[in-house]
């Protein structure tokens, strides 16, 4: 009870801060202020604009804000978000453009559940549905899911990949983003041993932890230095009353973007004080630079404690993953027998959460793959977010990957009963 006391208190907390940036606007709103103009109630009014916009933001979803695109005739297409797998945790889902016709690339895309909404892959979705069929995993808030549904740890979310691969068929190309590789790079071998024909024709991992030893880190060196016992202790906590998943231990969102703050301080204090100098003046806008960002940045989302805990466990302490000792619903899986999907890996050389060398070991731990479908790819001058959705990504590395996806593509197999309904 005690850490679901603590959940409430840190939601009563946001919740009080969020009440007092709007008071601080409203009472430095008023009217009649105007008439004794004074820089003081105009900062105040600055202040309470810029900190109820925050810190409302932390418990909202944010849209994903992709109306239309332009496609190849010259012309702005509806696009629709379908979804094709609904499931407890999280769901397949689909940007299907109406009016046009189906593209012969079929994308995964594998969004990271590590704080933040899919919707954090924004940008690379706009840059990637110009040409290609997009589908994301759009991984839900754990504090919304009842205690009735069960665990989510490191082997269901493989296990929810395997049947997202299942459903998009043979000739889907994955692409995993930071978080998700190893388990991805795990999914697929998977399927290779247990329903080869459901292989996806290429992945492709940008910036993921497969060898996190490889390159160490504050990240690396973090999870070393605490334990087990410690990070239970200390992150985990139960949802509140105010949520369907009352009950549920989850790393809270909340705690993650304090942890999240802090590791760059200063840079988001003179970010936050620079936009309330900027509201103050008049400057500002609703979708400026810093309300885009930190509108994304701030919208954090509770883990399963199972999940937190069993990947720091297994796949930063353990590692897993890097020695090929993964284990899936009883079955230890093989990356070796990947022996007919292409894999890429894109590294950024100034990721300091995922630093280059971590990702490539994947091509090591794929002893089975002709060296002719492995590729990899450093991106100079590159951090971690540039390397999946910033410049370095839509001038450098998407065409890379776009061309990586042409060389390996797979034509699906229609079944039996369809081709010869089809002949006849």
């Amino acid at each position: 009870m005690r850490y679901m006391m603590s959940y409430d208190l840190m939601e009563t907390m946001r919740n009080t801060n969020q009440w007092l940036g709007a008071t601080a606007l409203s009472m430095a709103s008023v009217p009649a202020f105007a008439a004794l103009p004074n820089p003081a109630l105009s900062w105040m009014a600055a202040w309470g604009e810029v900190t109820e916009r925050s810190f409302q933001r932390m418990v909202v979803k944010p849209d994903w804000g992709i109306r239309t695109v332009t496609c190849a005739d010259g012309r702005d297409h509806v696009v629709e978000i379908d979804t094709v797998v609904e499931r407890a945790f999280g769901d397949l889902i689909h940007f299907r453009v109406a009016g046009r016709a189906e593209q012969a690339r079929k994308v995964l895309l594998v969004a990271p559940m590590s704080g933040h909404y899919a919707t954090l892959l924004r940008s690379t979705v706009k840059s990637l549905i110009e040409n290609c069929e997009v589908y994301v995993t759009d991984w839900h808030n754990a504090r919304d899911i009842p205690v009735s549904e069960g665990k989510f740890d490191i082997e269901d979310y493989t296990l929810y990949l395997v049947d997202f691969m299942r459903e998009m068929g043979p000739e889907t190309h994955v692409i995993a983003v930071c978080q998700p590789a190893p388990l991805t790079l795990a999914a697929t071998a998977y399927l290779a041993e247990q329903d080869p024909a459901a292989q996806p024709s290429s992945l492709t991992l940008i910036g993921g932890p497969v060898d996190p030893d490889a390159t160490p880190t504050d990240v690396t060196d973090f999870g070393r230095r605490v334990t087990m016992g410690q990070l239970e202790e200390t992150m985990i906590q139960r949802v509140g009353f105010k949520y369907k998943g009352v009950g549920r231990k989850v790393y809270p969102g909340l705690l993650q973007l304090s942890s999240f703050m802090s590791m760059n301080g200063e840079r988001h204090s003179k970010a936050f004080m620079d936009q309330i100098l900027r509201v103050s003046r008049g400057e500002a806008s609703d979708h400026d630079a810093h309300n885009r960002f930190y509108d994304e940045y701030l919208a954090v989302m509770d883990m399963t404690a199972e999940f937190y805990l069993s990947t720091v466990e297994r796949v930063f302490k353990g590692g897993e993953i890097a020695r090929n000792e993964f284990v899936v619903a009883g079955h230890k899986v093989d990356i070796g027998k990947i022996t007919d999907v292409a894999v890429k890996t894109v590294e950024g050389a100034n990721d300091d959460i995922s630093a280059p060398g971590q990702c490539i070991a994947a091509l090591d731990l794929c002893t089975g793959l002709p060296e002719e479908k492995k590729a990899s790819h450093v991106e100079p001058g590159a951090g971690h977010y540039g390397i999946f959705a910033g410049r370095s990504w839509r001038d450098n590395i998407r065409p890379l990957v776009i061309e990586f996806m042409n060389a390996n593509a797979r034509t699906a197999k229609k079944p039996a009963a369809k081709r010869a309904k089809a002949a006849s």
